[in-house]
């Protein structure tokens, strides 16, 4: 929590408007300031003790390089918390810790359950992608086969029609042919007895 996270609690406590609260967190912190600036300590019954303390010069080191580094004297701010706020973060801490881990636990369950759930759940449709796999390869492998039976019985189709059309072109000139062929025979037979009947005639008159 920051300082305006901490004016908005305040607003929000007091029912007052967020400015008011500004004001007064910042009269609290100005008091406590003040008071430790002039060596005072300030003793908030329940929460804890605001002082200061004087810290002695001593040598440190610096962890970067290594080299020692003097360090002067200084008045150093101090909180000390009180009993009540002791226990109240024990006990207040320790609830929520217990509560977290039950959270986590809950959560861990659930994960698990979730993921038997769905581990149950693939098995259970592998099956069935399996056979819908089957189904389509036995789909796929038929409608290959009916085309190309098609395609075979188009192309005997019209090598049968192919040859109808050529017994048809072959029989049609032979009919022809006897067609005329029987005209001529008749022409011949007629002038045959033509002459025969001539010749009957001059032997007649002959006699």
């Amino acid at each position: 929590m920051n300082k305006a996270q901490l004016i908005d609690a305040v607003a929000m406590k007091l029912d007052i408007s967020r400015r008011s609260a500004g004001d007064t967190v910042d009269a609290v912190l100005d008091g406590i300031t003040g008071a430790i600036i002039s060596g005072d300590k300030v003793s908030l019954t329940g929460f804890g003790t605001f002082e200061t303390t004087r810290r002695a010069a001593r040598t440190a080191r610096n962890p970067r390089t290594g080299e020692s580094v003097a360090v002067p004297a200084a008045t150093v701010p101090k909180f000390r918390p009180g009993q009540a706020l002791k226990d109240e973060v024990n006990t207040t801490g320790g609830r929520k810790r217990a509560a977290a881990k039950k959270t986590a636990a809950k959560k861990a369950a659930a994960k698990k359950t979730t993921a038997k759930r769905t581990a149950t759940k693939v098995a259970a449709t592998r099956p069935a992608t399996k056979a819908a796999a089957k189904k389509t390869t036995v789909k796929a492998a038929a409608k290959k086969a009916t085309p190309a039976k098609a395609a075979a019985k188009k192309t005997v189709a019209k090598a049968a029609a192919k040859k109808t059309v050529a017994k048809k072109t072959t029989a049609r000139p032979a009919a022809k042919k006897a067609v005329a062929k029987a005209p001529a025979t008749k022409a011949v037979a007629k002038k045959t007895t033509v002459k025969k009947a001539a010749a009957k005639k001059t032997t007649a008159r002959k006699r």
